[in-house]
């Protein structure tokens, strides 16, 4: 079928509209594609109120649709926007920012300030799946999964990954083709560290894995890698999700993490702070903007007491220790409270706790809060819980509009307003949309 693109949505496709027998109009969405564009299209899936297609032909291209510089896009499913210039991209994201929250919240935000990263190398965290065999090269692949599917894509080279992170990535691709690799070994996640020179590998397992094997993989990664810091094996649930884009965006799913040689984590330096991230811990993963992040969610803050809730290993927990007086950071994962732990100052309290558990039973008033939750967002309960706790300004992280534009109902009839609105671009390439909102009542 023809289509003419109306306009991207979150989650990377484009929109398109079909008229039907009953003189209704039918949404189809369609990858790959840009605004304004008449492509030629192919129902893959019909769920009776709307459609998904695939692209066949882009029959009237966008004036602005660029060569990506990737030759895996359009296969890969872990990048959406390649196909657009980077300035491009970002004036899109923030149209589907202000959309989404406009449709959902009925809110109309602020300015839209956009802070860009460079396009192409940033990521420090990246994981890839693995499909091992006992026959050598033949059947060893490392990459990620093909779009919509769970078909393995072998990737040799990852241009929105950090230098080092490739040369790890060839590293692996090397020894795979010479050895069987270890029984029980399903993905490898590479945590380079800001500056880009060392280098943390967690092999993740299925339960029982190769003890044996995992250690003679990680000998022959050491010799291929003099900036390895260590490798540490992390025991997981399995899941069927593609987590090339943004990994962090899911839950935990850490069981175990155990070191095997070397260091069990990673230092991580953003300006005057340390941060100790070890295997099975949460942090953002764009070497470049994470500094602007922190100043964006944390800075002109001061006050007697501070609240980080998902504080994880304490990124922001650490700029607010030396803003306020005191400072509580609540995390629930124990990989990433026993980082926070580390990390934190005495005068930071550390909680273990889920957010809706600590905000049931605080009886402390805050002056200022930073939420930077999961994409599953704040949800109901979370969002009364701030209500209650009434903090006088907060500032609301998010990687998931549609979550956000969810949660801002409620935290504006509570009596906030949204005095600033800021999209970082954590993540180039991709339609995943990281958001700074700061909030007064």
């Amino acid at each position: 079928m023809e289509l003419k693109i109306e306009k991207l949505v979150y989650g990377g496709d484009g929109l398109a509209r079909v008229e039907q027998s009953d003189g209704k109009r039918k949404s189809v969405f369609v990858p790959m594609v840009l605004p304004g564009e008449r492509v030629e299209a192919a129902v893959v899936e019909d769920r009776g109120g709307f459609a998904r297609a695939r692209l066949e032909r882009v029959m009237e291209p966008a004036s602005y649709r660029a060569e990506p510089p990737c030759g895996y896009f359009g296969e890969c499913g872990g990048c959406h926007y390649q196909h657009a210039p980077y300035e491009e991209q970002l004036r899109l994201k923030k149209e589907i920012l202000r959309e989404t929250v406009a449709r959902i919240a009925k809110i109309e935000l602020p300015e839209i300030e956009v802070h860009a990263s460079p396009p192409l190398h940033y990521r420090n965290r990246t994981r890839m799946k693995l499909q091992a065999s006992d026959s050598g090269e033949a059947g060893f692949c490392i990459g990620y999964y093909k779009l919509g599917s769970h078909r393995l894509l072998p990737v040799r080279e990852c241009p929105i990954s950090s230098e080092l992170v490739n040369r790890a990535l060839a590293a692996v691709w090397a020894i795979g083709s010479e050895l069987c690799l270890p029984h029980g070994l399903r993905e490898i996640e590479f945590f380079a560290d800001g500056e880009d020179q060392r280098l943390l590998i967690e092999l993740l397992t299925s339960s029982g894995p190769d003890r044996e094997g995992l250690r003679v993989l990680a000998g022959l990664l050491r010799q291929r890698l003099p900036e390895l810091a260590g490798v540490a094996a992390v025991a997981t649930a399995p899941r069927g999700e593609n987590l090339v884009a943004a990994p962090e965006l899911g839950e935990q799913d850490s069981a175990v993490a155990s070191g095997i040689i070397g260091k069990n984590d990673l230092q991580y330096r953003i300006g005057d702070f340390a941060y100790r991230a070890s295997a099975g811990s949460f942090f953002q993963t764009n070497r470049f903007l994470v500094p602007k992040l922190v100043d964006l969610a944390c800075g002109g803050a001061s006050g007697r007491l501070a609240m980080d809730l998902y504080a994880g290993v304490g990124l922001f927990t650490l700029p607010l220790a030396s803003q306020f007086e005191r400072v509580i950071a609540v995390e629930a994962a124990p990989a990433s409270f026993a980082d926070l732990k580390v990390n934190a100052p005495e005068h930071v309290k550390a909680v273990q706790a889920t957010t809706e558990e600590f905000l049931a039973r605080s009886p402390q008033k805050p002056d200022f809060v930073v939420v930077d939750p999961p994409r599953s967002g704040l949800g109901k309960k979370v969002v009364a819980g701030l209500g209650k706790l009434a903090p006088k300004s907060l500032a609301y992280v998010s990687c998931d509009p549609s979550t956000m534009a969810r949660d801002l109902s409620g935290l504006v009839a509570a009596g906030y307003r949204i005095t600033q609105a800021h999209l970082a671009d954590l993540f180039p390439h991709t339609f995943h949309i990281e958001t700074v909102l700061r909030m007064e009542r």
